[in-house]
């Protein structure tokens, strides 16, 4: 493939593949998706998609795609005219306990908490601003709370 200024570049098979299942992932969040089904996709082992996937984008296919539910479903738990139920099922999840689980390692709030917070936080902030202050940690490391 030829360059800006016309230097060859090679690109990574895999990398292209795991830039697909990444793709595939955010488009899909709310489907069911495992990573057997994700890695035969992209034409790999599922042990080999989880460690290249992990090296490349520095958390497993799994926690990038949970990331991506517990996202979604803050941005539904801020409009606040949905039950936690709805946006368990509205984001992928098939169970409410498992859902509320990995919501507050994330987020530091059961989903319920966070919807009441977003209805007393500064209605004023530009989307984009809330969505980079709000994004749900990584790797099960919740921020501290602030006082209110």
């Amino acid at each position: 493939m030829r360059g800006v200024y016309g230097f060859t570049v090679e690109l990574d098979p895999d990398l292209v593949a795991l830039r697909r299942v990444r793709d595939r992932i955010d488009r899909e969040y709310a489907q069911p998706l495992d990573v057997e089904e994700l890695a035969r996709g992209a034409f790999m082992s599922a042990g080999h998609l989880s460690r290249a996937f992990k090296r490349a984008y520095g958390e497993s296919p799994y926690s990038y795609l949970m990331t991506r539910r517990i996202e979604r479903a803050m941005a539904l738990l801020r409009r606040g005219d949905v039950t936690v139920t709805e946006v368990c099922f509205a984001v992928g999840s098939s169970s409410l306990g498992t859902f509320s689980t990995r919501f507050r390692e994330l987020v530091g709030l059961s989903p319920t908490e966070f919807r009441e917070r977003a209805r007393t936080d500064p209605q004023h902030l530009p989307s984009c601003v809330v969505k980079q202050v709000a994004r749900p940690a990584r790797n099960g490391e919740a921020p501290p709370l602030l006082p209110q």
